[in-house]
């Protein structure tokens, strides 16, 4: 298995993000690489989703997981390779700053031929991560 994990800390409300990751027809006002996308059924567990990379083949997603305003997770299967991304919101509480929460995206990928394939494909798809992160916190704190 080959696994990749980015997080950013923000003062963005929690609820902002959540309502961007909901919002999937317009991931692309704040994820650069995304050239077309579309949601069939409600942003919960069963969603699918159809995501043009910029100058890519499109890519299906399944979304197998979500906790309104906490987390969602898709995957996306090619042969016998599972890529499965998780992204949460971690509020960082009082102990730190009542205002401060923790976005994490991580990537796995699993299945036949993960160990060859994840440190290939892996971190081309988790390049851009950061940059998209960031943009996506500045989006959520208006």
């Amino acid at each position: 298995m080959w696994e990749y994990e980015h997080g950013i800390e923000t003062t963005a409300a929690p609820e902002a993000i959540w309502a961007l990751w909901a919002d999937v027809e317009n991931w692309g006002t704040w994820n650069a690489d995304i050239e077309e996308i579309e949601l069939r059924g409600p942003f919960a567990a069963g969603a699918e989703i159809t995501m043009t990379p910029a100058g890519q083949d499109p890519v299906e997603l399944l979304v197998t997981e979500a906790v309104e305003g906490e987390m969602f997770v898709d995957e996306a299967r090619f042969g016998g390779l599972v890529l499965r991304t998780a992204h949460r919101i971690e509020r960082l509480g009082p102990a730190l700053d009542p205002a401060l929460s923790r976005v994490v995206y991580r990537m796995e990928i699993s299945g036949e031929g993960a160990a060859e394939a994840g440190p290939e494909i892996g971190p081309a798809i988790t390049a851009d991560w950061p940059e998209t992160m960031a943009t996506l916190v500045r989006t959520a704190q208006g």
